[in-house]
């Protein structure tokens, strides 16, 4: 570092993709890893895809909440996790919707977001179809920098 404040800030706002993967989690070591760098805030979210709850009765809406809830306790952990590695402003987001549409335009937008880490997946053949997919599109629309966590 030469001279005082040589290094500028590149980051002030880095949003984590979390879905309880062993992936995810990697992505969220290594944003908080460059949170501390930038001393920027971070986003955690996890976006339940509502096609997984396309017939609406009673029942699923039960099945939404339940599952809203232990999305919400997941992240909630993982926030935990980040403040005792030394990150002050940490904020949480649980949404309903299209996680790729949610991650890459939607909340990168509303929240002011400058970078998206996720990891990559190492799951099964049919899982990265769609995963990948979702990967592959923040990587085409996002508006900011993404950081894809191996």
């Amino acid at each position: 570092m030469n001279g005082g404040k040589a290094m500028l800030q590149e980051y002030n706002k880095i949003m984590v993709g979390i879905d309880g993967s062993v992936e995810s989690a990697n992505a969220l070591d290594r944003a908080i890893a460059v949170a501390k760098r930038n001393d920027a805030e971070l986003l955690l979210v996890n976006i339940i895809d509502l096609r997984a709850f396309q017939s609406i009765s009673t029942y699923d809406t039960m099945v939404a909440e339940d599952t809203k809830k232990g999305a919400e306790q997941l992240i909630a952990d993982f926030a935990e996790e980040a403040k005792k590695a030394g990150i002050s402003k940490v904020k949480t987001r649980v949404e309903f919707g299209s996680p790729k549409i949610m991650m890459s335009t939607t909340l990168p937008k509303e929240e002011n977001v400058d970078l998206i880490t996720i990891g990559a997946t190492g799951l099964s053949y049919i899982e990265r179809l769609f995963i990948g997919s979702v990967a592959q599109y923040i990587v085409t629309h996002a508006k900011c920098d993404i950081l894809i966590v191996r």
